[in-house]
């Protein structure tokens, strides 16, 4: 077999078990999480208003955690192989994001701490870096030329977010209000829509 790294075709691994593996850790993190949200002990707008910071932030997660999961479906989709570089770049990513419900069960129990703001996003930003190595270890496995490697490109978009994370987290501790804002942002950032594996793979 000639060399993968040349964007020929190489050995390598059928991508839908990884895949099928992913969303089912996905669902068991998505599902953790909404049976981490208390319920308001009275059936009052007070009550529920009191619930609302911790449900925010549920809603800011539950976001996070499908626009990885979508962008990871397509990224499969456009995978024709890999190998156990991706594997491990994967579970990385999966570790991280198997760590969202416990910031988030922080986040509530310090009544949203400085310490607890920026270690979520440190989760998010790690997060971030697991995909960024999953989507470098598949280009490697499937070469430069490769269908999925003219699709992510230089990926700007990840390292951007990645640069933002790194100016969240340190604010955490000084303005809370400036973290939340990022976090924000860099979840609109990656909200719209992103076709370049489905123009690539059109193509």
């Amino acid at each position: 077999m000639s060399d993968p790294a040349e964007g020929r075709p190489g050995r390598g691994m059928s991508s839908g078990r990884l895949e099928a593996f992913t969303d089912g850790v996905v669902a068991i993190i998505i599902t953790i999480m909404v049976l981490e949200l208390k319920v308001p002990q009275e059936g009052t707008l007070a009550a529920l208003s009191d619930s609302l910071p911790i449900l925010l932030a549920y809603v800011l997660s539950f976001i996070n955690v499908g626009l990885y999961w979508n962008n990871h479906h397509h990224l499969m989709h456009a995978t024709d192989r890999i190998d156990g570089r991706v594997l491990w770049a994967n579970l990385f990513l999966l570790f991280w994001l198997s760590l969202v419900p416990f910031v988030i069960r922080w986040l509530d129990a310090s009544g949203f701490s400085p310490m607890a703001m920026a270690s979520y996003g440190v989760v998010l930003g790690m997060a971030a870096v697991g995909y960024e190595l999953t989507e470098r270890a598949i280009i490697a496995c499937n070469g430069a030329h490769s269908a999925v490697a003219k699709a992510i490109g230089r990926d700007w978009k990840g390292k951007i977010s990645l640069a933002l994370y790194v100016i969240a987290v340190p604010a955490a501790f000084f303005a809370r209000s400036v973290a939340i804002i990022l976090y924000i942002v860099i979840l609109l950032f990656w909200l719209a829509p992103d076709r370049r594996i489905e123009r690539a793979l059109e193509n």
